[in-house]
């Protein structure tokens, strides 16, 4: 179970950094399609949609920022549902963006998971808030046993 988290979050950026690296392969091409939908700005539009991708799919997989990472990819499929695959003529399409806004809302409400760096990080940052902690407590009961 320790690695599931760490299985769903790959397998939900797979398909991001399939797309970001395509769309930054072909960007002179990818462009007039984003122009196409009537968006304005296709260019900076564009480039948004490659940094969203590629940033949300690293995030994911690496697990550090993973909530910040959902978040982006989440900003971007909603607009490129409606635009691109518009339940009227493309419902799978649609529903699939849902589906995978249902997996990455997943990560925002619970994290990245026990093998992340996040996880290895707050391990480590929570070893040295308890000793604070501890260091603190002690502080007050020699400070409470010298008013005395």
């Amino acid at each position: 179970m320790k690695y599931l988290p760490l299985a769903a979050r790959i397998c939900l950026s797979l398909i991001f950094f399939q797309a970001g690296i395509n769309h930054l392969i072909g960007f002179s091409a990818f462009v007039p399609v984003v122009a196409s939908t009537g968006l304005p700005l296709p260019g900076l539009l564009a480039a948004g949609t490659v940094v969203f991708q590629l940033l949300g799919a690293i995030a994911l997989v690496i697990g550090y920022k993973a909530k910040i990472g959902a978040i982006l990819l989440v900003l971007f499929l909603i607009p490129a549902s409606i635009f691109f695959h518009p339940p009227a003529s493309d419902l799978i399409g649609f529903l699939k963006n849902l589906s995978v806004i249902g997996g990455l809302l997943m990560v925002v409400a619970y994290g990245a998971g026990p093998v992340s760096v996040e996880s290895t990080t707050s391990a480590s940052t929570s070893g040295n808030s308890r000793r604070l902690d501890a260091e603190r407590l002690d502080s007050e009961r020699i400070d409470m046993g010298s008013t005395k």
